[in-house]
């Protein structure tokens, strides 16, 4: 089959395989409306729940980007279980929180994940809800924990032609429509980096926390990130309370058809809270108050 994809705008993943992948297992994830990487259903679908989309991944003028978290879960939360390593080192052994209702009797040390696809998320307040807390639990005890926020990237406008191109796609098929998505970047600064500071300072403030917030998401949107904090963040090397410890990933090369790509483990970056949360309020790209001038003065016609 010759397919004509589209160069700029197109779906790089669907139901975690190349959205023209006709292998039959991988069609099956399509009418299951099931997420592999989770093996749940999937949670991106229309208003009315009648179409299930299982969008993982769009191209993007920097590269092909992941939009749903839970694609960073592929080979049962390895992302979890390397910072529950990083966290709590070698010793206990890292269960979901079914695994630990099954276990919750025996002796040893366990780091149990407490999230959305595990037992359920940690909420306190009104609003405030944890995407992930891995406890540490010994001999029945919580010995300490410590907080894992997941972010993708939001999607604007939409995809839905080209979407229904790789939905009815057959071997007669010639071309695919072109994808309206854009990407949110607007969000990075309006919603992703205030969510992190604030939680983060919640957790600072536990005496059960030790090593403070990890912060998981793509490395396309680390950099747009970085557009805000600065490059040249102090990078320091102890864990704590009050230390933001981030970890991006990347999209493997695109493969053959009936295999999925994998996440390359791309940035390991451990920086002081505090520093980070400056930087966002007053970092190196924030515009002066000459440029505002400028600005109001333009909108007026005022030279």
């Amino acid at each position: 089959m010759s397919l004509a994809r589209p160069k700029n705008k197109d779906l790089v993943e669907i139901f975690g395989y190349a959205p023209d992948d006709l292998t039959p297992s991988v069609r099956s994830l399509w009418n299951l409306g099931a997420c592999p990487f989770i093996n749940k259903s999937c949670s991106k679908s229309n208003h009315d729940s009648s179409v299930v989309y299982g969008t993982c991944s769009v191209t993007t003028t920097f590269g092909d980007c992941i939009i749903c978290p839970n694609r960073l879960y592929e080979k049962n939360y390895a992302t979890l279980r390397t910072i529950a390593k990083d966290a709590f080192g070698d010793v206990a052994e890292f269960i979901l929180f079914d695994e630990y209702i099954k276990r919750r009797n025996e002796c040893g040390v366990f780091v149990v994940a407490l999230g959305q696809n595990s037992g359920k998320e940690v909420k306190i307040g009104r609003s405030l809800s944890m995407d992930w807390v891995l406890a540490k639990i010994e001999n029945n005890q919580l010995i300490e924990y410590v907080g894992v926020e997941v972010q993708s990237i939001d999607i604007t406008n939409n995809y839905r032609d080209a979407w229904y191109a790789y939905k009815n796609l057959n071997r007669n098929t010639k071309t695919i429509t072109s994808s309206e998505h854009g990407m949110n970047w607007d969000n990075v600064h309006k919603r992703l980096i205030p969510q992190i500071i604030r939680k983060g300072v919640v957790y600072s403030n536990s005496n059960l926390v030790k090593a403070g917030l990890y912060f998981v998401l793509p490395d396309i949107v680390y950099r747009k990130l970085e557009d805000i904090i600065g490059v040249d963040i102090p990078i320091i090397s102890n864990k704590g309370s009050n230390v933001l410890t981030i970890h991006t990933y990347d999209l493997s090369p695109p493969t053959i058809h009936g295999q999925q790509r994998t996440l390359i483990d791309n940035r390991k970056i451990r920086v002081s809270l505090d520093e980070f949360s400056q930087r966002f309020i007053s970092g190196p790209n924030l515009p002066t108050g000459d440029e505002l001038d400028e600005a109001v003065k333009r909108v007026l016609g005022c030279f």
